[in-house]
């Protein structure tokens, strides 16, 4: 742990070194050694037993949780026309056209997910390296890209989270907030694990789910038994 904090080894020390717990007690096992002065975001992780570098065993998609993040997404989109105000009356935080795009091109980044539809991408396309590096361009395989701008908004303000294996094969999403009851908890995390076991490529081969970790933004992790997550 090197230079751990006070805190974080009190943490730690309550963790059974290699147990994996019950999905159950490890909520409520993260809710009693969560230390932050603020309301903590707590992430999912999962090792996969897939080869990123191949094109047929890439794991990703997108998820509205059941009971959100605990947080509104500020969302913009980039549409013209009637798409404008349908995404207005969704309730996208802005939307425009060619002047958003010159907007964020010189800076500017107050948001959390980008909309757009598909006769706009020949200028959205420009934002690649800005948007690229922080995970908001918008893609057709996350709904990012699409003609039904409302849909996509409302389902962005309801809590939907895109699901996504890095290059060593894992994933790491957020699931909700250290505040949240329990059983809510509890449901985020199923919906996810769900969701990624039907991505399962059928080039994965061997064991799909290798080890399932739950921790919140401060805390350390904690090992779930994934006899308990079916």
């Amino acid at each position: 742990m090197g230079k751990a904090g006070k805190k974080y080894r009190a943490a730690f020390e309550k963790i059974e070194p290699e147990k994996r717990y019950a999905l159950k007690d490890a909520i409520a096992l993260l809710k009693e050694i969560a230390f932050a002065k603020f309301d903590e975001t707590v992430e999912l992780t999962m090792w996969l037993g897939v080869d990123p570098r191949q094109a047929d065993q890439l794991v990703r998609g997108t998820i509205v949780l059941p009971h959100g993040l605990g947080k509104s997404k500020r969302v913009a989109v980039i549409a013209q026309g009637d798409k404008l105000k349908e995404a207005e009356e969704a309730g996208a935080d802005i939307a425009g056209g060619e002047e958003l795009v010159d907007k964020i091109k010189g800076g500017w980044l107050e948001f959390d997910a980008l909309i757009t539809t598909p006769d706009m991408m020949r200028l959205v396309g420009q934002l690649g390296r800005v948007l690229g590096p922080r995970g908001l361009m918008p893609n057709p395989k996350t709904g990012t890209v699409t003609m039904d701008v409302a849909k996509a908004v409302e389902e962005t303000k309801a809590g939907k989270v895109e699901y996504r294996v890095d290059k060593t094969g894992v994933i790491h999403t957020p699931i909700g907030k250290v505040s949240f009851e329990g059983d809510k908890l509890e449901a985020n995390v199923r919906s996810l694990i769900n969701a990624v076991m039907k991505a399962k490529p059928a080039a994965a081969k061997g064991r799909y789910v290798k080890k399932v970790n739950l921790a919140a933004t401060m805390s350390p992790g904690i090992l779930l038994d994934e006899m308990s997550l079916s």
